[in-house]
């Protein structure tokens, strides 16, 4: 099942990296999109543009992953749903196994 859920994210195609970054944005606790950018910015030195951003995000909660929670002011917060953790912890997972076995390529080169 975990190798369908990986595929899912990757279905996404060029939105699947912008998207995995929301995932890990929000594994934390629920964000609102500015807060999503600083929190992506951080972990990749890159910050998304609004259009990739709520792109991504529409694409997300298209497929349940995220939901919107109620407003806050003028910002809207998203978190992450039980059926996004678990395509989030696919991904890692699998790019857990591929990292190893670069390392150890690495290693030996």
């Amino acid at each position: 099942m975990a190798r369908k859920l990986d595929d899912s994210l990757a279905s996404l195609g060029r939105f699947s990296e912008p998207a995995l970054h929301i995932l890990i944005a929000l594994a934390d606790g629920p964000k609102h999109g500015y807060a999503m950018t600083q929190d992506i910015e951080a972990m990749t030195g890159h910050r998304p543009g609004p259009g990739t951003l709520y792109g991504a995000i529409a694409r997300l909660e298209a497929r349940s992953w995220i939901e919107p929670l109620p407003a806050e002011d003028r910002r809207r917060p998203y978190k992450l749903t039980s059926a996004g953790g678990k395509v989030l912890r696919a991904r890692l997972d699998r790019m857990k196994s591929v990292t190893k076995i670069a390392l150890s390529r690495l290693a030996n080169a």
